[in-house]
């Protein structure tokens, strides 16, 4: 454990700008969520009306989980926001784990750190320290924030808690994963996949009714988060399972890392063949053989949860009909159509959402090959820096179109099957999802414009992205400026299917994508590689 306080102050000095970012995001949504429920549900008659339709649709269960108390502003807060703030609690734990012990690796620096006064399991220690310790000030400045609003202490300690144990599971899962493969793309991903996994899984069990798998609720750390029951319960007891969890993934981790060598994995790489294949002759075989397996697998995780939201569209009209609070809110988010319409649009745009993760990570692979140094090599040859960049910036472009309609194709098979009009319902969903493209590749072209013209600054893509999130599902609900709501590309787009198909947003939202990427080329033409 030798020097694992400076690396602490290393990881600190490196995140000093995102790490801030994720913890002022968390803190300042729940404020905001807190003042626009109190505000919206300020009569008890409104709040009991919330529950029995929140409580009664699968799709409500589905998205958020079921309504344990609706009396209270504490009951709503846990319902409205908590499974969404353990989720992002989740995602940024994991992303810092990994950008702190297997990219370090991958880069080399962690080699160069090792061969000085530093213990085996120091940087491994200093990446969870740093994780858990932004996780809890999260929940203290959580549940300072509450107290501050007269909420009972009990659920305030109970719902601040449940965030950061999220919080702590996917520190424990991240941390393993970093030992599993040489690549921080891909432990990144496995990571990942866990808290989609984790958000699906939750979303079945709470959905699946008396006679259905309610268990499946308990197998998602998700889950485990709303089983707490915050404000309606406070059941402490459930603190044990995702506290365990985080103890064993730890120590797994801690094992792992002493039985293998610096830069190496459990799980090794298979070696390639001697001689590379004709078909790696261009630039554009050589990114298609490394983007290949991101893209067929968010293709086949956005098709998933396409199909989740699928199998509860039909019965959305049931969720709003008798609450017009609740349907405004619903309307403002999703468009000016029925209310299936307005459902299917919000759902659309939560997948454009997801999709765009992919698009930034497909972005950023370049940023990654730039600092492992397998980019020199290739531009040494006749192959241009232009080309060079060309060859991945398809997939952004391109793929994100495939992953978009995946997304649409498995919303469209399940919702037309259920309304028996496969014909009509697909293809109009595969043009919703696809209607997000341009603003998603605003968010690609910001990334590669970081790229070409700031590599140091990629990581703020990332920021972008999460605030594009935040903003675009919460802003309307929070009752945001529209000023505010205008930075975001998202909330250009029209809120298909129910809304009226307008040309001009997607053309000044593909025209700035455009001045986006070719600042990108033009900067990355001129400056220096990363050696």
């Amino acid at each position: 454990m030798i020097g694992t306080w400076n690396l602490v102050r290393l990881a600190l000095r490196r995140d000093r700008i995102i790490l801030p970012i994720w913890v002022l995001a968390l803190v300042g949504i729940t404020a905001s969520t807190t003042t626009a429920l109190e505000e919206l549900y300020s009569s008890p008659e409104s709040r009991k009306l919330l529950g029995i339709t929140a409580n009664s649709n699968a799709a409500f269960l589905s998205m958020l989980g079921p309504l344990h108390d609706s009396s209270t502003l504490g009951g709503l807060l846990a319902w409205r926001w908590g499974v969404f703030a353990a989720l992002f609690a989740g995602i940024m734990s994991l992303l810092l784990v990994t950008r702190h012990t297997r990219a370090e690796e991958e880069t080399g620096r962690l080699e160069l750190i090792s061969a000085t006064v530093v213990g085996r399991h120091a940087s491994l220690a200093a990446a969870i320290i740093v994780a858990a310790g932004a996780n809890v000030l999260i929940g203290l400045l959580i549940a300072g924030l509450l107290l501050g609003k007269g909420l009972p202490a009990q659920g305030v300690l109970a719902f601040a808690s449940s965030i950061v144990v999220t919080g702590l599971v996917f520190t424990g899962a991240s941390a393993l994963t970093a030992q599993l493969s040489e690549n921080s793309r891909t432990a990144n991903s496995m990571a990942g996949a866990l808290l989609g996994a984790a958000y699906v899984v939750r979303g079945a069990g709470d959905s699946a009714g008396d006679n259905g798998p309610e268990w499946l609720t308990w197998v998602s750390p998700l889950g485990w988060a709303e089983q707490v029951r915050a404000f309606a319960g406070d059941r402490y007891w459930v603190f044990a399972i995702p506290l365990a969890v985080f103890v064993l993934t730890i120590a797994a981790a801690a094992v792992i890392v002493t039985k293998r060598d610096v830069g190496l994995a459990l799980l090794p790489t298979r070696l390639g063949p001697a001689r590379g294949a004709s078909s790696l002759r261009s630039p554009f075989a050589l990114a298609w053989r490394l983007q290949r397996g991101t893209l067929i697998g968010w293709t086949i995780g956005l098709f998933i949860v396409g199909v989740v939201y699928g199998s509860v569209a039909g019965a959305v009209g049931d969720m709003v009909r008798d609450n017009p609070a609740l349907a405004k809110i619903v309307n403002e988010i999703g468009g000016e159509g029925g209310v299936t319409d307005a459902f299917i649009a919000t759902v659309t745009q939560i997948m454009g959402l997801i999709g765009s993760v992919y698009l930034v990570q497909s972005t950023l692979r370049m940023r990654s090959e730039e600092t492992s140094l397998r980019a020199e090599p290739v531009l040494a040859t006749r192959v241009t820096r232009v080309g060079w960049v060309a060859s991945h910036a398809v997939f952004p472009l391109v793929g994100g179109a495939v992953v978009l309609a995946a997304g649409g194709l498995g919303f469209g098979l399940l919702h037309g099957a259920r309304e028996n009009d496969l014909g009509g319902v697909v293809p109009k969903l595969i043009g919703a999802s696809l209607a997000q493209l341009p603003a998603a590749w605003v968010v690609a072209g910001v990334a590669l414009a970081l790229f070409g013209l700031f590599p140091q600054l990629t990581g703020v893509s990332w920021a972008v992205l999460a605030t594009s999130l935040l903003v675009t599902l919460l802003g309307p609900a929070l009752q945001l400026d529209q000023w505010v709501l205008d930075i975001v590309p998202y909330t250009h787009i029209p809120k298909l299917p129910g809304a009226s198909w307008t040309f001009e947003p997607f053309l000044w939202l593909t025209g700035v994508a455009v001045l986006l990427l070719a600042a990108g080329f033009i900067g990355f033409r001129r400056r220096d590689l990363t050696t």
